[in-house]
């Protein structure tokens, strides 16, 4: 990879950072993969705490389709849709410009690839769902909840590398967000 091409995408990541996804929300999330916690925040104020889990392809950040990784990084919520598989599902703008960078310089997706997500950003749309780095990545309920299940939420990190929480705790938290709400994920 030439020197020029690395320090355009380079230039196109710190540009395209700036442009956020929609409005600017009063509430940011917070999500601590570690202490399994997801933390609605409002000028700083805690809000609301929530148990999360997440995904069962252990530590470290989400890198291609399939490793069943929760992704690390600042990412905005881009829609909203009931899920008859899990009750309710916000979708996250993943993967983001960083995500995609590493993704091109590990040979994980193509300039194409890249170029692609990159201009999802810059026309303030969700980025494609379709390439090697995964999509469909967002915080959802349970779908039909039972005992089990429930004890499985508690207890394991089960996702595909989605945040899990109950229904009711989706619902909840859905009071709190809008589209362009900050999510920001880390270990």
């Amino acid at each position: 990879m030439s020197k020029h091409l690395i320090l355009k995408l380079s230039l196109l990541i710190f540009m395209f950072s700036l442009i956020p996804l929609a409005q600017a929300s009063e509430y940011q999330i917070l999500i601590s993969k570690k202490n399994h916690e997801l933390i609605v925040e409002k000028a700083g104020e805690v809000v609301k705490k929530y148990h999360i889990a997440s995904g069962k392809g252990g530590k470290g950040t989400k890198r291609r389709q399939g490793d069943s990784k929760t992704p690390q990084g600042t990412y905005r919520i881009a829609k909203f849709k009931k899920s008859s598989r899990f009750h309710y599902f916000i979708q996250l703008d993943y993967p983001n410009l960083i995500d995609a960078w590493y993704g091109y310089k590990n040979k994980t997706i193509d300039a194409k690839d890249f170029k692609r997500i990159a201009a999802a950003y810059k026309n303030r749309e969700t980025p494609p769902q379709d390439t090697e780095l995964g999509g469909f990545i967002g915080i959802h309920g349970l779908g039909i909840q039972n005992d089990e299940k429930l004890t499985i939420h508690q207890e394991i990190n089960w996702t595909e590398g989605c945040i899990a929480l109950t229904n009711e705790e989706i619902n909840d938290l859905r009071k709190f967000v809008d589209v362009g709400t900050p999510v920001i994920i880390k270990e």
